[in-house]
């Protein structure tokens, strides 16, 4: 089953601290501090861990309003909620700002959860992500590597524990994911984008090249594969390429961590004559 990836600002910012390298700066304020401003990991379709109304409304404000949810989440819990109060009270903490302790509960509660295999690969999934705002990827590698032994298969987990070994310094093994997930899903974008970061860490810019132009040709307007194009081209001697492909990204995707990010290096690109 392919499994859709949310993509949370803390998480795409870790990425990009784990694979950035070349001019991208660590941005202020640390890997979590606007993930209560962004959307939860929990696409539509995303198997539950219990059913009901409850469950339902609970989950429903969440974004609208993380602090009613937990309440509701603890109120329920202590009238019998299980495991559906658990897994709503967690994500309304990750919802909060506190991803730490959003973790801890959503990896405990996928270890220990009689839902299926899918579900509880979900919320690996999920205490991943959580781990990873939380500035902690060995945490969040040993999430992903537990959701592994029960969804095998899954890409998604094979992407996000990559992320985290990339986080780590571990590049050749996160290569070892990467080729996994590009094998089983060669259309997908973003795989490609984190095999040309890592590659370019290991000082294999042709390949990595290689893997960026892969990522464009199936997403032109992918704001991290341009956003990693104009870094290699930078590191290659091509200054108007590379600001090229940071101006696109800041087009295309305005609001996003990579335009940030880009506009950082912009700002580095111009400052460097000066400085030498």
């Amino acid at each position: 089953m392919v499994r859709p990836r949310p993509v949370l600002l803390g998480a795409v910012l870790a990425l990009l601290l784990a694979f950035g390298g070349g001019l991208v700066l660590i941005p202020a304020g640390g890997p979590g501090a606007e993930a209560a401003d962004e959307g939860l990991p929990l696409p539509p379709d995303i198997p539950r861990l219990a059913e009901g109304p409850q469950y339902e409304e609970c989950l429903g404000l969440l974004r609208s309003d993380p602090d009613g949810a937990l309440s509701f989440a603890e109120g329920w819990e202590g009238a019998g909620g299980g495991e559906g109060a658990r897994h709503c009270a967690a994500l309304a903490l990750l919802a909060l700002g506190e991803p730490d302790r959003a973790a801890e509960r959503l990896e405990a509660l996928a270890r220990n959860s009689q839902g299926s295999a899918a579900a509880r690969a979900a919320v690996f999934a999920q205490a991943v992500q959580g781990w990873m705002l939380a500035d902690q990827a060995g945490r969040a590698y040993a999430a992903a590597t537990m959701g592994l032994t029960i969804a095998p298969e899954d890409t998604g987990l094979m992407l996000d524990r990559a992320v985290a070994l990339g986080t780590l310094g571990r590049y050749r093994d996160a290569l070892d994911d990467l080729a996994r997930v590009t094998q089983a899903e060669p259309d997908r974008a973003e795989a490609w984008v984190f095999q040309a970061a890592a590659l370019r860490h290991l000082d294999r810019l042709p390949e990595a090249v290689g893997a960026v132009d892969r990522a464009l040709a199936l997403a032109p307007d992918n704001a991290e594969a341009l956003l990693e194009r104009g870094i290699l081209r930078q590191l290659r001697g091509d200054a108007k390429g590379a600001r090229a492909d940071w101006q696109r990204v800041i087009a295309v995707a305005p609001d996003s961590a990579a335009a940030d990010l880009a506009q950082q290096n912009l700002a580095l690109n111009e400052a460097g004559p000066k400085r030498r």
